[in-house]
Protein backbone atom coordinates (compact mmCIF):
# COMPACT_ATOMS: atom_id res chain seq x y z
CA UNK A 1 0.00 0.00 0.00
CA UNK A 2 0.62 3.62 -0.55
CA UNK A 3 1.63 5.67 2.25
CA UNK A 4 -1.70 7.97 1.47
CA UNK A 5 -3.82 4.80 1.48
CA UNK A 6 -2.02 3.86 4.77
CA UNK A 7 -3.08 7.50 6.13
CA UNK A 8 -7.01 7.25 5.38
CA UNK A 9 -7.33 3.51 7.00
CA UNK A 10 -8.70 4.56 10.43
CA UNK A 11 -6.17 3.57 13.05
CA UNK A 12 -6.80 1.38 15.93
CA UNK A 13 -8.90 3.86 18.16
CA UNK A 14 -8.20 4.00 21.58
CA UNK A 15 -11.16 3.86 23.76
CA UNK A 16 -12.13 7.08 25.50
CA UNK A 17 -11.40 7.23 29.45
CA UNK A 18 -14.75 7.82 31.39
CA UNK A 19 -15.00 11.26 32.99
CA UNK A 20 -17.32 9.60 35.72
CA UNK A 21 -14.30 9.26 38.12
CA UNK A 22 -13.35 12.54 38.04
CA UNK A 23 -16.99 14.18 38.38
CA UNK A 24 -17.94 11.82 41.24
CA UNK A 25 -14.92 13.09 42.94
CA UNK A 26 -15.29 17.01 42.49
CA UNK A 27 -18.89 16.31 43.21
CA UNK A 28 -18.02 14.43 46.85
CA UNK A 29 -15.40 17.16 47.55
CA UNK A 30 -18.35 19.83 47.19
CA UNK A 31 -20.44 18.01 49.23
CA UNK A 32 -17.83 16.88 51.94
CA UNK A 33 -16.63 20.81 52.72
CA UNK A 34 -20.56 21.84 52.60
CA UNK A 35 -21.29 18.95 55.09
CA UNK A 36 -18.29 20.07 57.38
CA UNK A 37 -19.29 23.82 57.14
CA UNK A 38 -22.63 22.63 58.49
CA UNK A 39 -21.64 20.44 60.89
CA UNK A 40 -19.47 23.01 62.55
CA UNK A 41 -21.95 25.83 61.71
CA UNK A 42 -24.92 24.35 63.53
CA UNK A 43 -21.87 23.55 66.16
CA UNK A 44 -21.92 19.36 65.97
CA UNK A 45 -18.49 19.35 65.63
CA UNK A 46 -16.37 21.05 68.62
CA UNK A 47 -14.96 24.33 67.37
CA UNK A 48 -12.19 25.50 70.12
CA UNK A 49 -13.58 28.94 70.28
CA UNK A 50 -15.66 29.28 73.28
CA UNK A 51 -18.83 31.88 73.03
CA UNK A 52 -18.51 34.86 74.91
CA UNK A 53 -20.46 34.79 78.24
CA UNK A 54 -22.98 37.23 78.85
CA UNK A 55 -22.24 40.26 81.40
CA UNK A 56 -24.11 38.65 83.80
CA UNK A 57 -22.57 35.93 83.78
CA UNK A 58 -19.32 38.08 84.14
CA UNK A 59 -20.25 39.46 87.18
CA UNK A 60 -21.73 36.88 89.14
CA UNK A 61 -18.32 34.58 88.02
CA UNK A 62 -15.94 34.41 90.80
CA UNK A 63 -12.24 35.05 90.58
CA UNK A 64 -10.09 32.75 92.64
CA UNK A 65 -8.42 34.81 95.80
CA UNK A 66 -4.79 35.47 95.87
CA UNK A 67 -2.45 34.12 98.04
CA UNK A 68 -1.18 37.09 100.17
CA UNK A 69 2.18 38.27 99.32
CA UNK A 70 4.72 40.83 100.55
CA UNK A 71 7.61 42.10 98.38
CA UNK A 72 11.50 41.80 99.69
CA UNK A 73 13.51 44.54 97.64
CA UNK A 74 16.86 43.02 96.51
CA UNK A 75 19.62 46.23 96.53
CA UNK A 76 20.52 46.80 92.53
CA UNK A 77 23.35 44.71 91.12
CA UNK A 78 26.58 46.02 88.81
CA UNK A 79 28.58 43.30 87.44
CA UNK A 80 31.58 43.56 84.67
CA UNK A 81 30.52 41.03 81.99
CA UNK A 82 33.80 39.05 80.99
CA UNK A 83 35.08 40.42 77.75
CA UNK A 84 38.03 41.67 75.32
CA UNK A 85 37.26 45.55 76.56
CA UNK A 86 36.21 45.21 79.72
CA UNK A 87 33.44 47.92 79.37
CA UNK A 88 30.55 45.70 79.62
CA UNK A 89 28.58 46.14 82.75
CA UNK A 90 25.19 44.40 83.87
CA UNK A 91 22.83 45.97 85.85
CA UNK A 92 20.29 44.29 87.70
CA UNK A 93 17.78 44.96 90.44
CA UNK A 94 14.75 42.73 91.38
CA UNK A 95 12.26 41.85 94.17
CA UNK A 96 11.85 38.39 96.22
CA UNK A 97 7.98 37.43 96.43
CA UNK A 98 7.52 36.47 99.72
CA UNK A 99 4.51 35.22 101.95
CA UNK A 100 3.99 37.62 104.35
CA UNK A 101 4.92 35.44 107.56
CA UNK A 102 8.56 35.15 105.71
CA UNK A 103 9.36 38.50 105.12
CA UNK A 104 11.50 39.34 108.21
CA UNK A 105 13.02 36.01 107.78
CA UNK A 106 14.24 36.44 103.64
CA UNK A 107 15.19 40.19 105.05
CA UNK A 108 17.66 38.81 107.10
CA UNK A 109 19.08 36.15 104.64
CA UNK A 110 19.11 39.25 101.87
CA UNK A 111 23.10 39.36 102.04
CA UNK A 112 23.57 35.78 101.24
CA UNK A 113 20.72 35.98 98.64
CA UNK A 114 23.22 38.92 97.20
CA UNK A 115 25.99 37.27 97.57
CA UNK A 116 24.75 34.03 95.62
CA UNK A 117 23.36 36.34 92.84
CA UNK A 118 26.26 38.40 92.69
CA UNK A 119 28.31 35.13 92.07
CA UNK A 120 25.63 33.92 89.16
CA UNK A 121 25.89 36.98 87.52
CA UNK A 122 29.37 37.29 87.45
CA UNK A 123 29.63 33.92 85.98
CA UNK A 124 27.86 35.02 82.91
CA UNK A 125 29.15 35.02 79.69
CA UNK A 126 28.12 37.83 77.29
CA UNK A 127 27.04 35.51 74.48
CA UNK A 128 24.76 34.15 77.50
CA UNK A 129 23.20 37.22 78.14
CA UNK A 130 22.66 38.28 74.58
CA UNK A 131 20.20 34.78 73.70
CA UNK A 132 16.28 36.40 73.27
CA UNK A 133 15.46 33.71 75.59
CA UNK A 134 18.41 34.85 77.92
CA UNK A 135 15.83 36.33 80.59
CA UNK A 136 13.63 33.72 80.85
CA UNK A 137 17.21 31.08 81.51
CA UNK A 138 18.92 33.66 83.84
CA UNK A 139 15.43 34.20 85.59
CA UNK A 140 14.81 30.67 86.39
CA UNK A 141 18.82 29.75 87.51
CA UNK A 142 18.44 32.92 90.42
CA UNK A 143 15.05 31.63 91.59
CA UNK A 144 16.62 28.20 92.40
CA UNK A 145 19.72 29.98 93.71
CA UNK A 146 17.85 32.05 96.21
CA UNK A 147 15.41 29.34 97.17
CA UNK A 148 18.25 26.65 97.81
CA UNK A 149 19.89 30.10 99.89
CA UNK A 150 16.20 31.56 101.56
CA UNK A 151 14.33 27.69 101.83
CA UNK A 152 11.92 26.57 98.93
CA UNK A 153 9.04 27.63 100.73
CA UNK A 154 9.95 31.20 102.15
CA UNK A 155 10.50 32.29 98.41
CA UNK A 156 7.47 32.00 95.91
CA UNK A 157 9.20 34.41 92.87
CA UNK A 158 11.73 36.13 91.83
CA UNK A 159 10.93 39.55 89.95
CA UNK A 160 12.93 40.95 87.78
CA UNK A 161 12.73 44.92 88.02
CA UNK A 162 15.82 45.80 85.93
CA UNK A 163 17.79 43.90 83.67
CA UNK A 164 20.00 46.27 81.58
CA UNK A 165 23.43 45.47 79.40
CA UNK A 166 25.72 48.76 78.68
Amino acid sequence: MTEAAATDLPAEEKPKKSKLPLILGVVLAVLGGAGGFMAVKMGLLGSHAEEEPAPEALEEAQLPELAPAAFVALPPLVVNLPGGDGRRFLRFSGQLEVAPEHVEEVTTLSPRVVDVLNGYLRALEPREVEDPTALLRIRAQMLRRVQVVAGGDRVRDLLVMEFVIN
